[in-house]
């Protein structure tokens, strides 16, 4: 089996858009398995035509710890006030004793080990869920997403893409295909930990460039064989030119470029892969793929 991640440097460039299409192209041929693992902002099943109500099981999850006072031990030293760089702990002046905020809270623990009462408990929450589905293309689904206000982002996504990991074997998949989280943080760490094939999406505009360097950063620090796709290339050919020659002195194959079309918008509105609103698509998406089989040897 080949894991397959698809990355950009920021967001809004289309990546969750091509990965949708991409996955219903191979599914034609190849057994797929999708890891949506921008848990922050989990899109890729809406892409696919899912809502949460039609996957088939949510599991909450554990990833993170949150620091609980336990009151009749404290003795207000104060000391896990100074601690705390998060804000996520307050002073009460009236009882004397600290008020802690879980929201900001991240779990490091700073304030169990200076306390001296051990008045400080380190408690699990359930801080993501996981929900497995299957589309009407016909290949199953597992996406992340992390609750509202929670951290750990980095550890959800290593249990999706496990649980991603499972399923495939178990589907006997030829193909792991995984959008990660646009931007360079742990989250897109996280993501393209392991893989085969990275894909990175682009624009032609210096920003999206700038992002897409700084991604491949760290795409190469793994050594891992990627690609670059440029979306929406027809806006700036100028630009897109820019990258296509950066790409070739980088030694970095672009696999395809994607012309700027109203339809691909419509195509999201309605929640359909591109390829799937307008067949048109194909051709460009087919050509993305057959080079990145070349590259891989697939």
């Amino acid at each position: 089996m080949k894991n397959i991640t698809i990355v950009s440097g920021k967001g809004g460039v289309g990546k969750s858009m091509i990965a949708s299409s991409i996955s219903v192209m191979l599914s034609r041929e190849m057994k797929v398995v999708v890891a949506d693992c921008d848990v922050d902002a989990p899109d890729l099943g809406l892409s696919l035509g899912l809502n949460d109500n039609d996957y088939e099981s949510w599991n909450e999850i554990t990833t993170n710890e949150k620091a609980v006072l336990v009151d009749k031990k404290c003795t207000g030293c104060r000391k896990c006030v100074d601690v705390c760089t998060f804000g996520a702990i307050k002073w009460d002046e009236k009882r004397k004793k600290p008020v802690f905020n879980s929201l900001f809270c991240e779990g490091c623990g700073s304030c169990e080990l200076v306390c001296p009462e051990n008045a400080i408990e380190l408690k699990e929450v359930n801080n993501a869920v996981i929900g497995i589905g299957k589309t009407a293309y016909g290949f199953p689904i597992i996406t992340g997403q992390l609750k509202m206000g929670e951290s750990g982002s980095g550890k959800v996504i290593f249990i999706v893409k496990e649980t991603a990991m499972k399923m495939a074997e178990r589907e006997r998949a030829e193909i792991m295909l995984t959008d990660a989280a646009a931007g360079i943080g742990c989250p897109v760490i996280a993501s393209v930990r392991g893989s085969d094939y990275v894909i990175a999406v682009t624009e032609p505009t210096p920003s999206a460039l700038s992002d897409v360097i700084r991604m491949l950063d760290i795409v190469k620090h793994f050594d891992i064989e990627h690609g670059l796709v440029i979306n929406k290339f027809d806006l700036n050919p100028e630009f897109s030119e820019k990258i296509e020659k950066f790409a070739k002195s980088m030694g970095i194959s672009v696999l395809g470029k994607i012309p700027y079309d109203r339809k691909f918008v419509d195509a999201i509105v309605n929640r359909k892969p591109a390829v799937i609103y307008d067949k048109q698509f194909e051709n460009v998406f087919n050509e993305i793929i057959d080079n990145m089989k070349n590259a891989i040897g697939i």
